[in-house]
């Protein structure tokens, strides 16, 4: 149980740096920029989709949660949201690498992982487009000011993003260690088992896994797949949906619960469909 205390704290501290760099451009948008550039901002997500999946890539637990923290303020667009959520490799390609995998290994399944965001992401955004429900005209950073309680129209940039990092970051905490201690008691075995020889089946539990809203579902993703329990096809649709703790930071940042239930289910939808296809293609 210690090492689950201190995993879920040394986890938690990682998530500081990128938590501190969304509310600070929160902040500073609401304090510095006019209306006009607010909007331009808002509009500006044509490519939001390629430049958010490629950032996603590489090997950050926290870049989930700055992305949804963008997303909830309307500084990104739902698809740039998507996009990031689908390529980000969390703890993945650490673990990949640490394990000595071919370099050609890892490159096809970022590429993949890549190439799945940028698709989703450009179509969910073409798709909002048209139904003209990617853009409101309220104010969305000053709402996330108002609900943080951090009264930030009155202090400095700085100081009012620290306090909403420090509130995002204790809520993380508490939520990510009683999610350890499932996963400790649970077992890494059972939820093996879970998957191992089931074709068809394997992406739709993997993906289960993969919602689970911590850095350590996509360790134990990765870990079952370089064991031999599961295949490429059936990792890389969990990992699809894995966005550390990106989901969390969502549902307490975004108060619109549909919205947020409508984005999981997308995560979920795309990680099934793509790890199924993946494996007729034979991976």
């Amino acid at each position: 149980m210690l090492e689950v205390f201190i995993d879920t704290f040394i986890d938690s501290i990682k998530l500081l740096p990128f938590l501190f760099i969304a509310y600070l451009i929160m902040e500073y948008l609401e304090h510095k920029t006019s209306d006009k550039s607010k909007e331009l901002i808002k509009k500006s997500g044509r490519f939001g989709p390629v430049l958010g999946a490629i950032l996603g890539i590489f090997p950050q637990c926290g870049f989930g949660a700055m992305a949804a923290n963008l997303y909830a303020g309307r500084i990104i667009t739902m698809g740039t949201l998507i996009a990031i959520f689908l390529s980000t490799s969390d703890e993945m390609l650490p673990i990949l690498i640490s394990e000595s995998v071919s370099l050609d290994i890892i490159i096809k399944i970022l590429a993949i992982k890549l190439i799945i965001g940028i698709i989703a992401g450009a179509i969910i955004d073409a798709i909002a487009s048209k139904l003209k429900k990617q853009v409101e005209e309220n104010n969305e950073i000053a709402n996330i000011c108002k609900h943080g309680h951090c009264h930030c129209e009155n202090g400095s940039v700085v100081k009012s993003a620290l306090k909403h990092t420090v509130n995002i970051f204790i809520f993380i905490s508490i939520v990510s260690l009683i999610l350890n201690i499932v996963i400790h008691f649970v077992g890494e075995d059972n939820l093996s088992n879970l998957i191992l020889n089931k074709p068809i089946l394997g992406p739709i539990i993997s993906s289960l896994i993969g919602l689970i809203p911590n850095c350590a579902s996509s360790v134990i993703i990765t870990k079952l797949y370089l064991s031999g329990v599961i295949n490429m096809a059936t990792m890389i649709s969990g990992l699809l949906v894995n966005s550390g703790v990106g989901i969390l930071v969502l549902f307490k940042v975004n108060k619109r619960i549909k919205e947020n239930a409508s984005i999981i289910v997308l995560l979920y939808t795309i990680g099934v469909i793509g790890g199924i296809i993946l494996q007729f293609m034979g991976m």
